[in-house]
């Protein structure tokens, strides 16, 4: 495998957000594959149906937008549609840490074609390398669900992974920072990066661990950040003012598209680099920009 075909960008972006996130998505995401040399994307789709749960359909259009995988968390079956869906469609995952009957599966392995730089067959065409990816969602405990240990879950899965590929990326859904970075050193130099998602604000501490797994605590969210973690402002400050409970709706506007883009050494497995991204999906023709 040549220098070139020994690195593969790995692009995680962070919970998508309804209708809003959707479009981010669909808008952004084909140029950003193209412009930046992305080779394989994941997206957390959990919020995708109005920010509770994801259905087949809006599953299906992340798919189609170029997501090649979707981790989800504590919302994946807030949508019953969702529960025959996740143990059919091999590219949506849903928590690891769940119980072992419950729909779905925890992790997958995916295939990619990576194309050798001036390499080419006999007959002129280009020749691709095969690379393996390993993707694990996880779900932290800390403030949430109380599901089986993740730490426990994951061990003895990474251990087996490890024989298929060395490349593993991981999504850490959680609420606590703290759990999130518990999870980073404890697979440290076990897997090529622990992403965090959930808590939909981006932070600012991506780093290369020093036995080479790239880390972050939350790559932030996809959709309006005219908002309340996506969410409409009024609906949002209502539940905090006044203490109603209020169904609340997706924010419409200043939408943005968030993430971390991993640059990983396919022989090894290790993490190279780790860069956040935030990008404004530009208004449309006519449309006032947010304020």
């Amino acid at each position: 495998m040549t220098k070139s075909a020994d690195r593969l960008r790995i692009l995680l972006l962070g919970d998508v957000s309804g209708e809003p996130g959707r479009r981010a998505v669909a808008a952004l995401l084909p140029g950003l594959r193209e412009r930046l040399g992305i080779g394989f994307v994941i997206a957390n789709g959990e919020n995708a149906a109005g920010g509770y749960g994801l259905t087949p359909k809006l599953a299906e259009e992340l798919l189609k937008a170029g997501v090649d995988c979707l981790t989800t968390g504590d919302h994946v079956f807030d949508r019953k549609e969702a529960w025959d869906y996740v143990t059919a469609e091999r590219r949506v995952l849903r928590p690891l840490n769940y119980p072992p009957d419950v729909p779905g599966r925890g992790h997958a392995i995916y295939d990619l074609r990576l194309p050798i730089s001036d390499c080419t067959d006999g007959a002129g065409e280009a020749v691709a390398a095969s690379v393996k990816v390993a993707v694990v969602s996880l779900l932290g405990r800390v403030f949430m669900k109380p599901l089986d240990c993740p730490f426990r879950r994951v061990m003895p899965l990474v251990n087996d992974l490890v024989h298929e590929t060395p490349i593993i990326i991981v999504d850490m859904h959680a609420e606590a920072t703290a759990e999130k970075q518990a999870m980073g050193w404890f697979l440290d130099g076990k897997v090529s990066a622990v992403l965090g998602t959930h808590t939909h604000v981006q932070t600012a501490d991506e780093w290369v661990m020093p036995c080479g797994t790239a880390y972050i605590s939350d790559v932030g969210m996809c959709g309006s950040f005219d908002s309340i973690l996506g969410m409409n402002k009024e609906q949002s400050l209502r539940r905090f003012v006044d203490m109603v409970p209020v169904r609340l709706s997706p924010g419409l506007r200043d939408l943005r598209l968030n993430g971390a883009i991993v640059d990983v050494e396919v022989s090894s497995g290790r993490a190279l680099a780790i860069e956040r991204l935030s990008v404004p999906v530009p208004p449309e023709p006519n449309q006032t920009p947010a304020a």
